[in-house]
């Protein structure tokens, strides 16, 4: 009797510390195919550490326009990941300066290729801080195409847009500019 007793107290023992880790192992690995599923890097949840370039750019009231057209060209994520990036980010006035109807025409996605090729001009992997920038030069862009330094009286700019402030950001920095740059025409 006490032999039965003693396989039966191991049996349920096993049996429910099994269950309890089989469990855990189930809910697990759910909530990390739902993660998944739901969205890329820029859907982290992250209070505490410094904010990437995409976080800088959604807290910003001036930069909703940029903000925007990051999501219909599919790039917050891209922006999120480690980088590091350099973001010349224009401002909603900046892109209130271009002819009427011309921002409205490049959210539409049949427009998508021609919006990305706008947002990459904007783009330099690496981070070129304000200290570091040199009149007459120039870095290539994501887009492939360049950029061209200008600095007067102390004051910088990108190809004459002016730079009206450097902030940095965990994955690069971002400087904020008043014109936004148009890629060179194709030949």
């Amino acid at each position: 009797m006490k032999k039965t007793f003693l396989i039966f107290a191991v049996s349920a023992f096993t049996f429910f510390s099994c269950s309890s880790g089989d469990s855990g192992k189930t809910e697990g690995t759910a909530s990390s195919t739902e993660a998944v599923k739901d969205g890329g890097q820029s859907t982290v949840q992250d209070d505490v550490s410094q904010k990437d370039v995409v976080k800088v750019a959604v807290g910003s009231p001036d930069h909703t326009t940029l903000v925007t057209a990051l999501k219909a060209a599919e790039y917050v994520d891209v922006l999120t990941n480690a980088g590091p990036f350099t973001v010349f980010a224009p401002t909603n006035a900046a892109f209130d300066k271009l002819p009427a109807g011309t921002v409205e025409g490049l959210l539409k996605p049949e427009s998508k290729a021609d919006l990305r090729n706008i947002l990459e001009y904007h783009v330099f992997v690496g981070v070129l801080k304000p200290e570091m920038l040199e009149d007459g030069q120039t870095y290539g862009q994501v887009n492939g195409d360049n950029i061209t330094i200008g600095k007067k009286d102390g004051k910088l700019t990108v190809n004459g847009a002016n730079i009206i402030a450097s902030i940095p950001a965990s994955n690069g920095i971002i400087h904020v500019i008043d014109a936004v740059l148009l890629p060179p025409a194709k030949k």
